[in-house]
């Protein structure tokens, strides 16, 4: 079957990032925040939409540093598993923190709302770059463990891909522009 050849997403350099959840948080709406949170949460753990919504704070364990994933896709390879480990990055490990202030129930999900799309589209509008979704930050969490020096098949795991690799490389194989000059 032969298939539509998607162009690579163009994703935000890491100051577009923090600017764009910047200008998220500040737009004066009412979920304002929420909407900037849940940015952050989805491009600091690589979680598809479902699997964000789905996350608890009883899934952060912040002593060993792990937030446990529900995997979305059910497979029925051998490998598949349903739950996987990310683990926390400083980055995440604030928001985590922060969000976690309130003392919730550890049932509570992390996030507040379930997702930014107009949110983000504005934002995406103001820092000048081009349109994102939801999915590309998963996109912008791979590439970055990619860049920091992380290997595919352990960022494919992160992921929750059951392949060994193969689609994080045909995926995730090309880097930034300015990764590749460095």
């Amino acid at each position: 079957r032969m298939g539509i050849v998607q162009a690579p997403p163009v994703l935000p350099e890491p100051e577009q990032f923090l600017k764009l959840v910047e200008i998220m948080e500040n737009s004066g709406a009412r979920q304002s925040q929420d909407c900037a949170d849940f940015a952050r949460f989805l491009a600091y753990s690589g979680c598809r939409l479902s699997e964000a919504r789905a996350a608890t704070f009883a899934d952060a364990d912040m002593d060993k540093g792990f937030l446990t994933v529900h995997n979305a896709k059910v497979r029925r390879a051998r490998n598949w598993k349903p739950t996987r480990l990310v683990p926390i990055i400083p980055d995440m490990r604030q928001l985590l923190e922060r969000l976690k202030m309130g003392s919730p129930e550890p049932t509570a999900p992390i996030c507040k709302v379930g997702e930014c799309e107009k949110s983000l589209t504005r934002a995406c509008k103001m820092v000048g770059i081009p349109k994102i979704t939801h999915h590309d930050l998963r996109h912008l969490f791979a590439t970055r463990c990619i860049e920091a020096g992380v290997d595919i098949p352990t960022v494919s795991r992160w992921l929750g891909h059951s392949d060994g690799g193969a689609l994080a490389m045909r995926v995730y194989g090309h880097l930034r522009e300015q990764h590749s000059v460095a």
